[in-house]
C-alpha cells in the first residue's frame, strides 16, 4: 500500500478533472496559452506567486515557506504532440491533429496537486519553484526558459522532473544516477546531381544512386567508428527523390536522427557523417549539403540528488517498487538542459494499469492515455521530495 498524503487522495477527483480538461484541449509547442492560463489561475487561487511568459509560454509559480536559504525546482512539461487522437472517450482531443500522447497533461496535474498541498501546509523551510515548461517535444522549451533567465530569476539549488512510463507498472518508480536519456540530433542531407532522361543515364549524374550509397555507408559509422561499449543509434528515416518513372532528378534528400549518451562520441559522429556524405557524393559526380541539428544533449542525473529522490520514492511506495538501476533509453528529454545547469534527478513513474486485461498503448501512440491513478502518487512524491530536500 502506497504511503500517499490523505489530503491529496481526497482531492483526486478534482485533479483528474483538470487532467482530462487539459487532454481535451491540447496545445502544441509555444502555443500553450490556454494551458498556461489555466495553470496560472489555479496557482493564484492557492496564493502562489505566478510569473508567465517565461521562455515564451512557460509559467513559474513561486512558493515560500519558513525562512530558509535553499530553493528547489520542480518541472512539468505541458505541450501536446501534433498528431490525430485515435480515442473516442469523453475527454478525447477537441483539436484536430493535436493530442496529449505523451502524458504531459498528467505531469501538469500531478505538479498542480502538489502545489496546492504545499500551499495549504507550507511547513517547509525555503522556496519551491513550480516550473511549467513549454515545447518539450522538439521545441527546446527548457533551453529557451534558461535563456530567458529562469535560474537567475528563480534560483534553484537542484531541479527535478517526473515522466510517466508505459512498460512500468503503476505504483512503481525508476531512475538511476548518470545518463538516463540520450541526446537527440537530426541530420538533413541533400545530394545535388545532374538530372536527365532515365533512358540516357550516361548524360546525368544520378543523385539517387549517390544517396543510396550514402545511406549504406552511414551504417558503418556506428559499427566501425565507435566503441562497442558506446551506446549509439543512427537511423535514416527519410529518403525522397524524383517525380516520374522516366526522369532522373537533380537532387535527393536524406534525413534521420542520431542518439548518444556521450558528447565526444556525438562530435565524432557528426564529423564522420559529414565526411562520408561529401566524399561518397563526390565519387558519383555529385555534391552534398550536410546539416546536423543538435536538439537536446544527454540527460544526466546527479548522483547525490538521485540518491535523495530514491529515498523519497521508497518512502512512498516501498523498497520493492523502486528500480534504482533503470535502463537508460535512447529517447531524449530537453530537461537535460536544466540538469546541465543545476544538479537534479529525472525519474520515471509507472503508467501501466494494474489489470492485465487493460489494453496498453505506448507514448506517442494515437490511442495512448495517461493513467489518472498516478496523480495522487506523483503529487505525494513531489511534496515529500520538497520536504526532504529543503528540511
Amino acid at each position: 500500500m502506497a504511503n500517499l498524503i490523505p489530503d491529496i487522495v481526497a482531492r483526486s477527483a478534482e485533479f483528474k478533472g483538470i487532467r482530462r480538461l487539459l487532454h481535451a484541449h491540447p496545445e502544441t509547442a509555444f502555443e500553450e496559452h490556454e494551458t498556461g492560463a489555466l495553470i496560472a489561475s489555479k496557482l493564484k487561487e492557492w496564493g502562489i506567486e505566478v510569473h508567465c511568459g517565461i521562455g515564451g509560454t512557460g509559467v513559474v509559480g513561486v512558493l515560500r515557506g519558513r525562512p530558509g536559504d535553499k530553493c528547489i525546482g520542480l518541472r512539468a512539461d505541458m505541450d501536446a504532440l501534433p498528431m490525430q487522437e485515435g480515442n473516442s472517450f469523453a475527454h478525447c482531443s477537441r483539436h484536430r491533429e493535436k493530442m496529449h500522447a505523451c502524458g504531459h497533461d498528467g505531469h501538469v496535474a500531478m505538479l498542480l496537486a502538489a502545489a496546492r498541498q504545499l500551499a495549504e501546509s507550507s511547513e517547509f523551510k525555503g522556496t519551491v519553484n513550480f516550473i511549467f515548461q513549454p515545447a518539450e517535444e522538439g521545441g527546446s522549451g527548457a533551453k529557451r526558459m534558461i535563456a530567458d533567465g529562469l535560474f537567475e530569476r528563480f534560483p534553484c539549488d537542484a531541479v527535478f522532473a517526473l515522466h510517466n512510463w508505459p512498460g512500468l507498472a503503476a505504483g512503481t518508480f525508476a531512475t538511476r544516477p548518470g545518463p538516463i536519456m540520450a541526446s537527440c540530433n537530426e541530420f538533413k542531407i541533400t545530394i545535388h546531381g545532374k538530372g536527365g532522361h532515365a533512358a540516357i543515364p550516361q548524360q546525368s549524374n544520378d543523385p539517387i544512386l549517390a544517396a543510396a550509397q550514402v545511406v549504406s555507408a552511414l551504417q558503418s559509422v556506428v559499427s566501425r567508428n565507435t566503441s562497442p561499449l558506446d551506446s549509439v543509434v543512427l537511423s535514416v528515416t527519410r529518403l525522397q527523390a524524383g517525380t516520374g518513372f522516366n526522369i532522373i532528378p537533380d537532387s535527393a534528400q536524406i534525413g534521420g536522427t542520431v542518439r548518444t549518451f556521450s558528447l565526444p562520441v556525438l562530435d565524432m559522429m557528426e564529423k564522420r557523417m559529414e565526411s562520408i556524405c561529401k566524399l561518397t557524393a563526390q565519387a558519383h559526380g555529385c555534391s552534398a549539403e550536410f546539416r546536423f541539428l543538435r536538439q537536446s544533449i544527454p540527460t544526466v542525473n546527479d548522483a547525490e540528488q538521485t540518491a535523495l529522490a530514491l529515498d523519497v520514492m521508497r518512502s512512498v511506495v516501498g523498497q520493492d517498487q523502486v528500480n534504482a538501476e533503470a535502463e537508460p533509453t535512447m529517447g531524449a528529454e530537453d530537461f537535460a538542459f536544466m540538469l546541465a545547469k543545476r544538479p537534479g534527478c529525472y525519474a520515471f513513474i509507472g503508467n501501466d494499469a494494474q489489470s492485465p486485461a487493460t489494453e496498453r498503448f505506448g507514448l506517442h501512440h494515437p490511442r495512448y492515455d495517461f493513467n489518472d491513478d498516478l496523480i495522487p502518487l506523483g503529487a505525494s512524491y513531489w511534496v515529500k521530495l520538497v520536504n526532504a530536500f529543503l528540511d
